[in-house]
């Protein structure tokens, strides 16, 4: 497996469920392919994730992902700096709202591929203003879509999860396993 992804919560999953991998950092800015549909949003760009390092390898499979928090429509990435990793969390807290992962895997020596996505709703918490000062002092939320980690200090500011976690961690495990299976098949492996 290549991944196509700079994302240490990515690597980590795949080493969790013992998937032999390597990494590259895609080159695909992000922001250039906005789409207001989160589906449309997540797919488009796992895809071309997958597909911008596909001429390094000729073989194995390339997968490609990304993932986004949506609230009342309105899809939340990374925060482009403190203010706005804050005001995220100030909109998020006490409230429910969506995170889509779209993964794209492609066959670098046929160059077949398939796509697919997840969908997990997330509750947070309610949040004094000073417990939001306290999560953003640890740095966590900078690097994040949506300003928060589910998987380390944002743990315990999330209230309930309904659907997948490893979705909200960034990398869907079951459904990466049935795309595996479908390229496979595509393959005639």
């Amino acid at each position: 497996m290549i991944l196509a992804s700079s994302s240490p919560r990515r690597r980590y999953l795949l080493r969790l469920v013992h998937i032999p991998f390597v990494f590259v950092v895609p080159d695909v800015r992000e922001e250039d392919y906005a789409d207001n549909d989160p589906v449309e949003h997540v797919l488009r760009l796992s895809a071309l994730k997958a597909r911008s390092v596909r001429d390094r390898y000729d073989e194995g499979y390339i997968l490609g992902a990304d993932t986004i928090v949506v609230l009342d429509g309105c899809i939340l990435g990374k925060p482009g700096g403190e203010a706005e990793a804050k005001t995220m969390l100030k909109s998020l807290a006490g409230r429910t709202h969506e995170v889509y992962t779209g993964l794209g895997l492609l066959d670098a020596a046929t160059g077949k591929e398939t796509r697919g996505y997840e969908r997990t709703l997330v509750t947070m918490r309610k949040m004094e203003a000073w417990e939001i000062d306290a999560y953003m002092v640890t740095g966590e939320p900078m690097d994040k879509a949506g300003s928060y980690g589910i998987q380390g200090y944002g743990a315990g500011i999330v209230e309930k999860v309904v659907g997948c976690y490893f979705n909200v961690v960034g990398l869907p495990i079951v459904r990466l396993l049935h795309l595996i299976r479908d390229l496979d098949r595509i393959r005639g492996g």
